[in-house]
């Protein structure tokens, strides 16, 4: 019976036993959910207790202890908050996997308790802190990634004591310190990552005892000394990673043998030494090799065991002999099938450029061979590396003409030839290249005029033609197509006769523009004063003749002015003292006269030069010009007829304003008789007979654009000869009625700079005696957002051709920013808060200074009240579709229209505009949209959806360095971290307005804040 009753007590405490650790578990989770702040596809709603913790998402418990939680998994869940110190309860925890959320402050030291841990994985988060020192007591752990957070401070040393550790991952945060030696001890570690921190000191001896290791990555930090040589030994590495560090000393000459296995090898930007070991070739295995940027030297082996070779990087060393060939090695190169880039630039290499080269792989992207001593001719075989999208041959001795067969390679986006010793014309086939972004053919002979052709070139944004022998005019169709994506032109020390084409006033974007050192004659065009963005202009030694024109006032950002050694006349305008961002200006050896202003660039002597003007005078002393002399009954003149003019001007102002006071009168007294019944009558109207005069009867040929419920016209209004757009309803359109009173309703009383302006309203009958409504507004010079993202090249017309084929990263972060001002005006500063309901490109229009302007509110509707930017609308909103691939989900399933499903259109819009790609594309089906195309890149894949002409702009790939003779032409191996800083967090937005449930999607004030954060960050020097 004692037994009986023992057993049975026994029994009772393990059910207690058990039954507690059950309830820790549970009461575990739920505190862990506790301290989740946001859940925005609700992951953790099955977290209740209407089911099992053991069935909660996310969570998995033991075959074993069946009640027991060994694995807890929410990775990618967009889930943000703290980790709950209480984690530290679930003592048969063995997996706990956070990455891809949104998880902030610290690492929960109580993870150290956690014995059975085998995996722990916060990587991609936003943690802070120190790594705790007693994760160590983790004995179990073999996994061990934080890659991509905050984290600060040293690494312990304590890691030491996990006997098991396979995978370190630390990468991408701000340690400091150095590597602990006793890591060495780590016999299981198989990937050791610390890339893109802050650590220092030497590394150290003691890794050569990791046998079993496979990744060996600490590029990106300060680290100094030598690599110990001994870890050449560990023959298990596939990924040898030292970049950009402080490192020095040789390559050993038996590396290629002692690691077999070898994927990566990249020892960049540091201060190695000495020779490429011959014995690289035996790596067979070997597809990226990263080199550059070192102080190595002698003949560059062959290669032709590497048969796998995509990157082939060695710029910027000092390879290269006094005699011989020193371009052999290239021909071993034709073995390397997936070759995609090769990059040998800025060394001392001789010798011709072997025919060799026409055998290179077409999936060839990349090739520089710039800043060298290579000589010889293009070989024409190098038309056969079609995929070609860089070519850097500057800085050499090439000589010959042109290939011709260049102009094979319909995908290159870089083109430099600066430089070099080549001759005769420039073959017109290269027009053929309409990808072409750069082109730089600067310091050579060539001689001849601009090919025609050149005016094929819609994508191009740098052109360099200078110091050559070319002639001839400068072509005004040329100038008039491609001006509108220019940012840099620069056509001085050549022969150029002739004018300069009024045509290079379309150049909204161009920001330098030198012509210096020609022949040019003729007054400089007005037009200039178009060129809005330009800040640097040189005109110098040429023969332009006339005085400088008033329309050159318009160029505020101008930074640098030089008009010299010409024959300019007239006074010195005195607007040029406005011009608040000139720094320098040179206006010497011209025959300007009279006074000289004493304000702005013209205070500082050093800054300004007026020499050889010998009819100035006045300015500051530091100019030495006499004193400027007027006689006094002059004086007296100029007084008494200002002082009569004076006179009359008050007297009429005077007789204005009594007449002003009687019409006002009269309205106010009519108005009252006859109030106002609808909105379409509150509107100014203008007559059928004036718009139709106005476009020409509505000319196919005036059609600027096609909608939902009518067309649009471009048309000049005779009584003021102002250009407008003339949106014309087609009234036998179900809903076309509607659209205009809807249209006419939410326009009336709103006024924003970045709303289109409508001017007038017109509902009358046509001749035919039919029903005729059309609104008219401000004309948009440069066209819509959708024109720009997607150019049409097939088109013929003349006036498309001049719209510009792409939009520069600032443009789009400005027009972004301009879109989102718009719709804050709308949501949060209207009498009544308008919902547009139709966001998408083709509705954005932009002027003549880029600005953009959201249009077309055919299908606004008005919210009769407010709650956190979620209102109820004054009638069914059920039908209300906007456009395909804009529109939100929740209009499709017939709920109301809101605020939020503007933010969604605009997160699509936003996605759209850096991606390049419509949401409507052919690779969007089923369930996979643009937000999860960009959502699933982020952040790391981010340059997979980037759209490519951003990736270019001011940025060239692998190495190639230009001189300060030229445009900034530093190359990188990836765009810089600014840069991807950038697009990272503006795609972010664009992801986090787009989220599928209303209330995940950001408030609009919040997106112009980070918006304008971005724009500060990414414009800073």
């Amino acid at each position: 019976m004692q037994y009986f009753l023992f057993l049975c007590c026994f029994v009772s405490l393990i059910t207690f036993v058990v039954g507690a650790g059950n309830e820790t578990d549970r009461l575990t989770l739920l505190d862990f959910k506790a301290k989740i702040t946001h859940d925005p596809i609700g992951f953790l709603s099955s977290w209740n207790d209407s089911i099992h913790f053991c069935s909660w998402q996310g969570v998995t418990c033991g075959r074993k202890h069946h009640d027991r939680v060994t694995k807890v998994d929410v990775q990618s869940q967009n889930l943000g908050g703290s980790i709950s110190p209480q984690v530290g309860n679930l003592s048969f925890l063995r997996a706990l996997i956070l990455l891809n959320n949104s998880f902030i402050h610290i690492i929960p030291p109580e993870l150290g308790r956690l014995r059975r841990l085998q995996i722990l994985d916060l990587s991609n988060n936003s943690i802070s802190g120190q790594i705790p020192r007693n994760i160590s007591y983790c004995t179990n752990l073999f996994y061990f990634e934080v890659y991509y957070n905050k984290l600060f401070g040293e690494i312990p040393a304590e890691l030491t004591t996990l006997p098991k550790l396979q995978v370190l991952s630390l990468d991408n945060n701000n340690l400091t310190g150095s590597m602990p030696p006793s890591f060495g001890n780590l016999s299981s570690l198989k990937i050791l990552n610390v890339i893109y921190n802050n650590l220092g000191g030497s590394i150290p001896k003691s890794f050569s005892q990791l046998t079993k290791l496979i990744r060996f990555s600490l590029g990106s930090n300060r680290f100094a000394g030598t690599v110990p040589p001994s870890i050449f030994n560990l023959s298990s590495i596939k990924i040898f990673e030292v970049g950009d560090n402080k490192l020095h000393g040789s390559l050993p000459w038996d590396m290629g043998i002692t690691l077999p296995n070898l994927q990566e090898f990249s020892i960049f930007g540091n201060q190695f030494s000495g020779s490429i070991p011959v014995s690289i070739a035996n790596a067979s295995y070997l597809y990226d090799l990263y080199m550059y940027s070192n102080k190595l030297t002698g003949k560059v082996p062959s290669v032709g065991m590497l048969y796998r070779l995509e990157i082939f990087s060695i710029h910027s060393n000092l390879f290269g002999h006094g005699g011989g060939n020193g371009l052999s090695f290239l021909c071993s190169l034709t073995n390397a099938t997936d070759l995609k880039a090769l990059s040998i630039g800025h060394n001392n290499l001789y010798g011709a450029l072997p025919n060799c080269i026409s055998n290179f792989s077409t999936t060839l992207t990349v090739f520089g061979i710039g800043d060298n001593r290579i000589s010889g001719s293009i070989p024409k075989g190098l038309g056969n590396l079609i995929n070609l999208e860089t070519l850097g041959i500057q800085l050499n001795t090439i000589s010959g003409n042109i290939p011709t067969e260049i102009s094979y390679l319909g995908r290159l986006r870089i083109l430099d030839l600066f430089a070099n010793n080549l001759s005769g014309n420039i073959p017109p086939s290269l027009g053929n290249l309409t990808l072409l972004i750069k082109l730089y053919s600067a310091m050579n002979n060539l001689h001849g005029a601009i090919p025609p052709s050149f005016a094929k070139f819609q994508n191009l944004v740098e052109l360099d033609l200078s110091t050559n022998k070319l002639n001839g005019v400068i072509p005004p169709q040329v100038m008039g197509l491609i001006s509108f994506s220019l940012i840099y032109v620069d056509l001085s020390a050549n022969q150029f006769i002739g004018i300069l084409p009024k045509e290079i006033g379309n150049s909204k974007n161009l920001e330098s523009l030198d012509i210096s050192e020609n022949k040019l004659i003729g007054e400089i065009p007005a037009s200039l004063g178009g060129c809005v963005k330009l800040e640097v202009l040189r005109m110098r030694k040429n023969f332009f003749q006339g005085p400088i024109p008033s329309s050159l006032e318009s160029l505020r950002g101008i930074e640098l002015l030089d008009l010299s050694n010409n024959n300019l006349s007239g006074e010195i305008p005195k607007f040029l003292e406005r011009l608040n961002f000139l720094q320098q200006l040179d206006l010497s050896y011209n025959h300007f006269e009279g006074g000289v202003p004493i304000q702005g660039v013209f205070s500082n002597a050093s800054a300004t030069s007026v020499k050889g003007n010998a009819e100035l005078c006045g300015g500051i002393i530091e100019f030495q010009l006499p004193k400027c002399k007027f006689k006094k009954s002059q004086k007296g003149q100029k007084l008494t007829l200002t002082l009569k003019l004076i006179i009359s001007l008050l007297a009429a102002l005077l007789g204005i304003t009594l007449v002003l006071l009687c019409l006002l009168f009269s309205l106010r007294k009519k108005r009252k008789e006859n109030p106002s019944r609808n909105s379409e009558n509150s509107l100014l109207n203008v007559s059928y007979q004036s718009l139709l005069k106005a476009t020409n009867g509505f000319s196919s040929a005036n059609l600027i654009g096609l909608g939902g419920f009518g067309s649009v016209y471009k048309g000049i209004l005779d009584q003021d000869s102002r250009t407008i757009a003339v949106k014309v309803l087609n009234l036998l359109h179900h809903g076309a009625s509607k659209s205009f009173i809807a249209e006419c309703e939410a326009l009336r009383n709103i006024r924003h700079r970045n709303l289109v302006k409508v001017l007038s309203a017109c509902s009358s009958v046509d001749f035919q005696g039919h029903d005729f409504k059309a609104l008219v507004y401000e004309f948009m010079v440069n066209g819509n957002l959708d024109e720009w993202l997607h150019p049409n090249p097939k088109t013929n017309d003349d006036e498309a051709l001049e719209k510009p084929q792409s939009l520069s990263l600032l443009q789009r972060l400005n027009i972004s920013i301009d879109v989102a001002n718009a719709l804050e005006y709308l949501h949060h500063h209207c009498d009544k808060p308008i919902i547009h309901c139709d966001l998408k490109p083709g509705n954005v229009l932009l002027d003549e200074e880029m600005t953009a302007h959201v249009g077309d509110f055919g299908l606004a509707r008005f919210l009769i009240e407010r709650t956190q930017d979620c209102s109820t609308d004054q009638s069914s909103s059920i039908g209300v579709r906007g456009t395909v691939g804009y529109a939100p989900p929740e209009y499709g399933m017939g709920n109301e229209v809101s605020t939020y499903g503007d933010v969604y259109s605009y997160g699509i819009l936003l996605l759209e505009m850096f991606t390049g790609k419509r949401p409507t594309d052919d690779m969007f089906k089923d369930s996979f949209m643009l937000h999860e195309f960009v959502k699933a890149a982020l952040p790391e894949r981010l340059v997979d959806v980037i759209d490519p002409i951003l990736l270019s702009e001011r940025e060239d790939q692998y190495g190639e360095t230009r001189t300060n003779e030229t445009p900034n032409y530093q190359s990188q191996i990836t765009i810089s971290s600014k840069i991807r800083e950038g697009l990272s967090l503006i795609l972010g937005i664009g992801v986090a307005c787009s989220m599928e449930f209303p209330m995940e999607r950001m408030n609009i004030k919040d997106v112009l804040k980070e918006l304008h954060l971005i724009r500060e960050k990414t414009s800073s020097n």
